[in-house]
């Protein structure tokens, strides 16, 4: 509540003056804002550290079935191919006899089948290069 001022002057007239209501104080509220939002921002982060400790745990518990599910993976096709090769040499037994015999008088030297697969492995395919980089104002030249 503010007080009354009434200013009587050689005048009639009569001019009431309110004086100024006192101006709240919005601190407290601030303070009691930057509380409550630090105390949101901690509950965010120990929930934050908490899935990440249980993301932890799950990779851990299934590292061991993904190493064995690649284990399994890799003997499958290990047992795909060899399935293969042994189709290959029963369809051509003459074929491949002469050309055994000839290996083994050369060199005496048995090659293991890995070296074979990597020869007859298709090679790397590289993506096109853009016409962009087929500019020949655009290329960097080093000393």
């Amino acid at each position: 509540m503010g007080w009354t001022l009434t200013i009587l002057s050689g005048s009639t007239a009569i001019y009431p003056v309110v004086a100024p209501k006192k101006k709240r104080n919005l601190l407290p509220l601030l303070t009691v804002v930057f509380v409550i939002s630090y105390v949101l921002m901690t509950m965010l982060i120990i929930e934050q550290g908490a899935a990440i400790q249980s993301q932890s745990n799950l990779i851990k518990v299934l590292m061991p079935d993904s190493r064995e599910l690649w284990g399994l993976k890799g003997k499958a096709i290990a047992d795909k191919a060899a399935k293969e090769q042994a189709q290959t040499h029963a369809q051509a037994p003459a074929a491949q006899a002469p050309a055994d015999q000839a290996q083994a008088k050369a060199g005496k030297q048995s090659h293991p089948q890995s070296h074979v697969d990597k020869a007859t492995k298709a090679p790397v395919q590289f993506p096109p290069i853009p016409a962009a980089d087929l500019d020949p104002q655009r290329t960097v030249r080093t000393i």
